[in-house]
């Protein structure tokens, strides 16, 4: 059952917009307890809708979409209300009501949910194979990143479909104009990245390298995009029949960890340029270190399986990779070339991967902290034990008692809303213990405390085994997403291996029956 705490009785009523205003900052800072504290008589316009958001968000989703039914029915929040529904329509495979409702939410607004909704759109009629559609929608929408996504998948479609690469290009062109009026400049720049390395590369399939060159060479040159775009730019300079400038932008790629994309190809272009130029000496060289190194990469990764297997992921791929030992103002684009900092940053492509990593952090914080808290109160009840009872250190024991509150807060927001309940409860918990703690900072007897510490303890100990069992399970599962990409990163490598050993083969094939036809009468 949800629990709605009542607003202190110290506090006087807040005007109805204040509490509104109240309602959704808390609710935007998954700060949930404060948002139902305001919630209890409020009657304003937006009330049902936020009634509506704050079920959600403790995970009463059959509730709370009941709710968001109402209110779509009514006169105000209707589009962000539908949004809501469209989203929960989606993810269970109900692609018509899913398809009616952000109809609804494009129509009635507010900008925020117009322009996802018109994504949305756009996508659904893309799987079903309508294109011209979908970029009927797209069309509609304002410059952003919204838009510069949808135009990017739309890209793909056509790239996919088309023997020309034309209509692709001119969709990849339009999405890369869009990225300048998204308000993330970080987010805005690795999609611009990625619009210029997929342009490049249409452009080079399509027989036009000085095209791709032009795209190319847009890049980033500090990104984990980079070493893709070296290549490919490489491969552009070699159909120019410009094989030096080609290894050279291979030289520049393989600099990079093998974790990242092109770096492995890169090896193999080497000896690619030197076969192509006439140097079979070289290339024979070239390929047998990209051997080694495809070599000596599965053995690095190898270990780090081992590693992983003995200490658990996040101490063995996330804890490694932290630049510890340089200064923040020291650290620069040369950090991205640490081999476990390199596969982390992939492994962190997948959004499982990244909500799993978030979990592990905030919940191994969590326990830390409930620890502490909890020898701080074993010493005050041993304290009050020997008559020597003190209240000193209960602001402390309440300032700790704050710090977790924040941190569990903080750990809501990264969990999604179907596992909201266990960790509501340990917020409301906690509040309870912040209650308990203000009272205990009132006069007293020795008694009385004595007895409210041993409450606490119990209490504290029920929460610190809560914890430390949610940490083991989100460990496992990080453990277990690790291991999947671990060895998917060996099998990469093993592919690589055998492209490189056949290169090896046929070359020195090659030599071979040059020396016999010169030895020949």
């Amino acid at each position: 059952m949800l629990l709605m705490l009542p607003a202190s009785a110290s506090e006087p009523p807040a005007p109805e917009r204040l509490r509104e205003g109240r309602i959704r900052y808390a609710l935007a800072t998954g700060d949930l307890p404060e948002a139902l504290r305001h919630l209890p008589g409020l009657s304003g316009a937006s009330a049902p809708f936020l009634r509506a958001r704050a079920w959600y968000q403790a995970g009463f989703r059959e509730r709370a979409l009941a709710e968001f039914q109402q209110v779509l029915e009514g006169p105000w929040h209707r589009g962000e209300a539908a949004l809501v529904l469209a989203r929960a329509a989606l993810a269970n495979g109900d692609q018509t009501s899913a398809q009616d409702r952000f109809e609804q939410a494009a129509r009635l607004g507010p900008a925020t949910a117009t322009q996802e909704a018109l994504y949305q759109l756009a996508m659904l009629a893309l799987r079903s194979g309508q294109a011209d559609q979908a970029g009927d929608r797209l069309a509609r929408m304002p410059e952003g990143y919204w838009a510069a996504s949808g135009y990017v998948n739309l890209a793909r479609h056509y790239a996919e479909e088309d023997l020309s690469p034309t209509r692709a290009l001119v969709a990849l062109r339009v999405a890369l104009a869009m990225t300048a009026k998204d308000p993330l400049p970080e987010r805005a720049k690795a999609l611009r990245d990625r619009i210029l390395i997929r342009s490049g590369y249409l452009a080079y399939r399509n027989g036009d390298p000085g095209k791709a060159l032009g795209f190319l060479e847009q890049v980033s040159l500090t990104s984990t995009s980079t070493p893709r775009a070296l290549y490919l730019h490489g491969l552009a300079r070699m159909a120019q029949g410009n094989y030096r400038a080609a290894m050279q932008s291979w030289h520049r790629a393989r600099k990079f960890p093998l974790a990242y994309p092109g770096a492995a190809d890169a090896w193999l272009g080497m000896g690619q340029g030197y076969d192509r130029a006439g140097y079979l000496g070289q290339a024979g060289e070239a390929y047998l270190a990209a051997n080694a190194a495809y070599e000596s990469e599965r053995v690095t990764l190898r270990t780090l399986a081992r590693d992983i297997h003995d200490r658990g992921a996040y101490p063995a791929l996330v804890q490694a990779a932290r630049n510890d030992d340089v200064e923040w103002f020291l650290a620069d684009n040369r950090t991205l070339q640490q081999p476990r900092l390199a596969y982390l940053l992939d492994f962190l492509e997948q959004p499982e991967a990244q909500q799993a990593v978030a979990a592990v952090a905030r919940l191994q914080g969590l326990e830390q902290q409930l620890i502490g808290t909890s020898r701080d109160l074993a010493l005050f009840a041993e304290t009050l034990a020997r008559g020597h009872g003190d209240a000193g250190r209960l602001p402390e024991l309440s300032a700790r008692n704050q710090t977790l509150l924040e941190r569990v807060r903080a750990a809501r927001t990264q969990v999604s809303a179907t596992r909201q309940g266990p960790w509501f409860e340990l917020e409301q918990s906690l509040v309870l213990a912040a209650h308990a703690l203000n009272d205990l900072s009132a006069p007293a007897s020795n008694g009385d405390s004595r007895v409210r510490i041993g409450e606490y303890r119990t209490l504290g100990e029920a929460y610190l085994r809560q914890v430390s069992e949610l940490r083991r399970r989100a460990e496992a599962r990080l453990d277990a997403l690790a291991f999947d990409y671990v060895n998917r990163q060996d099998q990469r490598m093993a592919r690589a291996l055998g492209k490189a050993e056949q290169r090896i083969a046929h070359l020195y094939e090659y030599l071979a029956l040059e020396t016999l036809g010169e030895a020949s009468p």
